[in-house]
C-alpha cells in the first residue's frame, strides 16, 4: 500500500511539472507570438512596409492625435480665450483636410512625381505637418485665424500620410492576398495603441509644457513621416504618360457618379450621413463644465487626459465585441440596437450634470470613466457595421476612391453634427461661465440619437456574408484599368 502511495505521489508530482512547464512554454509563446508576427509581415511584405503602417498608423495619426486633442482644447479655451460653441465650430474646421480624402487619393495614385508615387507625398505631408506645429510652438503672439490656418495644415499633414498609407496597403493586399487581414489587423492595433498612448500622456504633457509646448512636441511625429519617405522601398516609374492623369480622373468621376446614382448605394449613404449629423456634439460645452464650472468636477488636465484614454479603451474594446459577436448579424438589427443603446448612453450625461452621481454615493472620477468608456465602446459598436456596410457600396475598379468618399460623407456627417451642436450651445447662452442649459443641450442631443432608427428602411436587410451592389459592378476590370483599381482604401478598423 505504501508502495502504491508513493507511486501515485511519483506519478502527481510528474504531473504537476509536466502542467508547469506547458504553462511556461505557453507563456513564453505567447510573448513571442507578436515578434513573430511582425516578423513574418517585414520577410513577406518588406521592413519598410512595416515601418510605415507603424509610424503613419501608430505615431502620426494614433498617437498626434491622442496628444492634440486636449491640446488643442486647452489651447482654444485659455491661449484664444474662446466660449464653448465657438471652439466647437473652430474645431470642426480644422478637421475639413479629411473631407477631401478622395482627392489626396486620386492624387496619389494617378499623379506620379519625378516617378514615384507615394515618396512625393509622404515627404510632402510630413514636411507641412512639421512647419505648421512648430509656427503654432514658437510664434507668441499667432492670432485666431493663423492658428486656427495651421492647425489646418497639420490635419492635413496627417490625412495625406493616412491616405498614402492606405494606398500601400490597397497594392499590398492585391500582391499578397493572404495577408489582407493581417494588414488591416496591423493598421487598426497600431493606431489603437498609439491613441491610448497619447490619450494617456496628454494631460500630463499639456500640465507639465502648456499648449504651446506640445505643439512643439507634436512636430516630432510629422519629422517620423518624413523619414518614412526617406526609408520607403518603391519601384521607381519609367515613360509615364500625363496625358493619361485627366482620362483617369474623368473615368473615375463616371464611375463614382454611376454608383452613387444606384438606390441600393445612395440609401445606405444617406442613413450614413443623417445618423451621424442628428447625433448632435456638445462636447465643448461638457469640456468646458468639466474644468471650468463653479458646481462642477474641476477636473485637472492630467484627469481630463486619463478620462478619454479609458475612453480610448471602450472604443477597443466595442471593436473586439463586433468582431467576435456580432459581425454576422444582418445590418438593421444590430444599428437597431447599437443606435437605442447610443441615445440611452448619452442620458448618462445628464446624471453627472444633475450631480445625481454623487447621491448614490458615486465619486465624480469613477463616474464619468465610467460614462466615456461606455458611450465610447457603443459608439464603436454603431460605427463597425457602417463601416463594413461601406466597404460593401464600393464597385470593382474604384474601391479605394469610393470607400474614401464614403468616409468623407461620414466626415461631413461629423462636421453638421459638430457646429449644429456648437449652434445649440450658442442658442441656450452656453458660455464659460454658464452651463444652467447646459442639461438641456444633453437632452436634446440624446433625444435626437435615437430619431435615426426611424430612418432604418434605408438600410439594405441584408448581413454582411451577401452582396449588395449589382453583379455587374462587381465585375473586375482587366487590363490597363487595373492599374487605375489599384486606389487608397481606409482602414475597416480605424474608421475617421
Amino acid at each position: 500500500m505504501e508502495v502504491e502511495a508513493e507511486e501515485r505521489e511519483s506519478l502527481h508530482h510528474e504531473a504537476e511539472n509536466r502542467k508547469q512547464k506547458i504553462s511556461l512554454e505557453g507563456v513564453w509563446d505567447l510573448l513571442w507570438t507578436p515578434i513573430n508576427w511582425f516578423k513574418m509581415l517585414s520577410s513577406e511584405l518588406h521592413w519598410s512596409f512595416v515601418m510605415g503602417v507603424v509610424i503613419v498608423y501608430g505615431i502620426s495619426q494614433g498617437l498626434s492625435m491622442g496628444l492634440s486633442r486636449i491640446c488643442i482644447q486647452y489651447y482654444l479655451k485659455d491661449e484664444q480665450k474662446l466660449q464653448p460653441s465657438e471652439a466647437q465650430v473652430y474645431l470642426g474646421i480644422i478637421h475639413i483636410p479629411w473631407l477631401v480624402k478622395p482627392l489626396w487619393g486620386l492624387f496619389t495614385d494617378t499623379l506620379p512625381i519625378l516617378g514615384y508615387r507615394r515618396k512625393p507625398y509622404f515627404l510632402f505631408a510630413g514636411l507641412i505637418g512639421v512647419v505648421s506645429m512648430l509656427v503654432l510652438s514658437l510664434d507668441k503672439k499667432l492670432n485666431l485665424a493663423m492658428s486656427l490656418l495651421s492647425l489646418m495644415v497639420g490635419s492635413a499633414g496627417v490625412a495625406i500620410a493616412d491616405v498614402t498609407i492606405d494606398a500601400c496597403v490597397t497594392e499590398n493586399s492585391i500582391s499578397h492576398p493572404s495577408l489582407a487581414g493581417d494588414m488591416q489587423s496591423l493598421c487598426g492595433l497600431t493606431s489603437s495603441i498609439g491613441a491610448l498612448v497619447g490619450f494617456s500622456l496628454s494631460g500630463f504633457f499639456v500640465h507639465l509644457l502648456g499648449p504651446k509646448g506640445v505643439f512643439g512636441l507634436l512636430s516630432i511625429p510629422p519629422g517620423l513621416v518624413i523619414f518614412v519617405a526617406m526609408m520607403f522601398r518603391e519601384s521607381h516609374l519609367h515613360n509615364f504618360s500625363h496625358r493619361r492623369v485627366s482620362e483617369k480622373f474623368m473615368d473615375s468621376g463616371n464611375a463614382i457618379w454611376t454608383t452613387l446614382k444606384c438606390s441600393s448605394v445612395w440609401r445606405p449613404c444617406l442613413y450614413m450621413y443623417l445618423s451621424l449629423a442628428l447625433s448632435l456634439s456638445v462636447r465643448e460645452g461638457m469640456f468646458y463644465w468639466y474644468t471650468d464650472a463653479k458646481g462642477g468636477p474641476s477636473f485637472s488636465k492630467e484627469v481630463v487626459g486619463s478620462i478619454f484614454s479609458i475612453g480610448a479603451l471602450g472604443s477597443l474594446v466595442g471593436v473586439l465585441l463586433y468582431q467576435n459577436f456580432l459581425k454576422n448579424y444582418p445590418f438593421r438589427d444590430v444599428l437597431f440596437w447599437t443606435q437605442l443603446l447610443y441615445g440611452i448612453s448619452g442620458l448618462l450625461d445628464l446624471v453627472f450634470v444633475f450631480r445625481i452621481n454623487l447621491k448614490l454615493g458615486l465619486p465624480d472620477y469613477l463616474f464619468v470613466v465610467i460614462d466615456e468608456a461606455v458611450s465610447q465602446m457603443i459608439g464603436r459598436l454603431k460605427w463597425m457595421p457602417l463601416l463594413v456596410l461601406s466597404s460593401k457600396l464600393c464597385p470593382a475598379g474604384i474601391e479605394g476612391t469610393f470607400f474614401a468618399l464614403l468616409m468623407t460623407i461620414d466626415h461631413v456627417g461629423i462636421l453638421s453634427s459638430t457646429w449644429a451642436g456648437g449652434l445649440l450651445l450658442h442658442i441656450l447662452n452656453i458660455t464659460r461661465t454658464q452651463f444652467e442649459n447646459l442639461w438641456m443641450a444633453i437632452l436634446i442631443r440624446s433625444i435626437l440619437r435615437v430619431v435615426p432608427i426611424a430612418l432604418l428602411f434605408l438600410i439594405p436587410r441584408t448581413d454582411p456574408s451577401s452582396s449588395i451592389l449589382p453583379s455587374e459592378m462587381l465585375r473586375t476590370k482587366k487590363g490597363d484599368d487595373l492599374e487605375s483599381a489599384n486606389l487608397e482604401m481606409a482602414s475597416l478598423v480605424n474608421g475617421v
